[in-house]
């Protein structure tokens, strides 16, 4: 809804009575704008790199 905020934790708290403890986030992290090409797809790379930096192996 537009106007509502909310918190990292009231979202990772919303989230474990409707998922396996396996797969509740354990961080929640909020972005402006999310990165896309010029056709307007999200670039997941881009939002990867982030976490992963200078690893050799990415998931």
């Amino acid at each position: 809804m537009e106007g509502t905020e909310l918190t990292a934790e009231e979202i990772i708290h919303y989230c474990v009575g409707k998922l396996a403890g396996y797969k509740k986030p354990r961080s929640v992290d909020f972005i402006n704008e999310l990165p896309r090409n010029p056709s307007g797809k999200i670039l997941k790379t881009v939002l990867r790199d982030h976490y992963w930096g200078k690893q050799s192996v990415k998931i």
